[in-house]
């Protein structure tokens, strides 16, 4: 019998997936075996580096043990399915999980030539309806698993190594809501910000949510030492409850009060995310709104240049703000003293939008899907 990443119920012969264990688990798993629990440290160091078993051979393991990890050890829980590459170097992989699902998770080269920064996914899908998202055009599918969410990690680290960059920071910004697979997102980011596993270290590490006032308040609770953003993307709640209809749920009022209570605790600023898109949130006085939201609170502001997603939900079809009217909105904000910035667009020659990927393949007859597979 083998133990779950839970240590409790048994694993499945050949199903056993070093990103589903921590040390603990592991370590039982050996005892269970014969073998000395300590030697779960070694090999999870190794796995987390990126070392196969033969290379681990060398960290003092017993052949034994080895022989036992190739017999019961799967390689991975997820597999490239498909990967572009844009011209400014950002790289979107989707990744097929071992239900055949898949999930996006996306690698943006940093400022320095030397570093890269990870996007990673918290779900199959998202069941948020934001109408101007690719992924919401899919639905909810399911939650991601604490080893999937480290799959993520490991394929991002091997795709920044590949050309010379060290993944240094991660945000949750991809598919799905962080804070509705609260606990597994948690157990994910432990594992990446331990010092004997993924080595990124809290502050690496930013968790975005939608404004789930719960979730941000157990996330407070937590205590860890990591980041959070916020998506607002609009002022008052009725424009923000058009746009994300979960809006409805928690006004505005709500989200920030939640968001104070995360600062107060932290001691370091919220991000504020907010998409500009033409003619629905981008006008002065939107801006204006903004800022009276902000302007008492020492929070930061993440201005996103939108990548077109096609026709929403609502049968609208969404544009960039023109960059005069990004400008003169950032402009209002920093009059105001508020810390204002653009995030970069990537990857407009690809499908870099949240989705976008995962929806094409999906749409695909199932020939020419396996061949884009294959050839990625």
């Amino acid at each position: 019998m083998q133990l779950s990443a839970s240590g409790r119920q048994p694993l499945a012969s050949g199903s056993f997936a070093l990103a589903d264990l921590d040390p603990a688990a592991l370590a039982q798993q050996f005892a269970h075996w014969g073998f000395k629990p300590s030697h779960a440290a070694r090999v999870l160091r190794a796995f987390y580096s990126g070392d196969d078993l033969a290379t681990a051979s060398g960290r003092g393991l017993p052949q034994g043990l080895l022989e036992k990890l190739r017999a019961e050890f799967v390689s991975g829980a997820a597999t490239l399915a498909a990967r572009q590459v844009a011209g400014d170097g950002t790289a979107k992989l989707l990744l097929r999980l071992g239900d055949g699902r898949t999930v996006e998770s996306v690698l943006m080269p940093d400022f320095r030539a030397d570093r890269a920064a990870g996007c990673l996914s918290s779900q199959v899908g998202c069941a948020m309806g934001c109408d101007f998202c690719a992924t919401t055009k899919t639905g909810f599918e399911r939650n991601l698993t604490a080893g999937e969410i480290v799959e993520q990690f490991l394929a991002l680290r091997r795709e920044a190594q590949a050309v010379g960059r060290k993944l240094q920071t991660v945000v949750f910004m991809g598919m799905g809501e962080p804070l509705l697979n609260l606990d597994a997102v948690l157990t994910a980011v432990r594992r990446l910000a331990d010092n004997t596993l993924g080595a990124l270290g809290w502050r690496q590490i930013t968790v975005s949510t939608v404004g789930i006032v719960p979730g941000m308040d157990a996330l407070t609770a937590t205590g860890l030492n990591l980041h959070l953003a916020v998506s607002l993307h609009a002022p008052d709640d009725a424009t923000r409850a058009r746009l994300l209809p979960m809006g409805k749920r928690f006004p505005i009022a709500d989200i920030l009060a939640a968001a104070d209570r995360f600062q107060a605790r932290r001691g370091r600023p919220v991000t504020i995310q907010y998409c500009l898109l033409a003619g629905v949130n981008d006008t002065a006085e939107h801006a204006r709104q903004l800022a009276d939201l902000l302007g008492p609170r020492r929070m930061h502001v993440n201005l996103l240049r939108y990548n077109p997603t096609g026709l929403s939900l609502r049968g609208l079809t969404y544009e960039p703000s023109p960059d005069a009217t990004a400008e003169a909105f950032a402009a209002v904000l920093r009059a105001r003293k508020l810390v204002t910035h653009f995030r970069r667009s990537r990857g407009p020659d690809i499908d870099a939008a949240c989705g976008q990927l995962q929806r094409r393949i999906s749409l695909m007859p199932k020939s020419i899907a396996k061949s884009r597979s294959s050839s990625s």
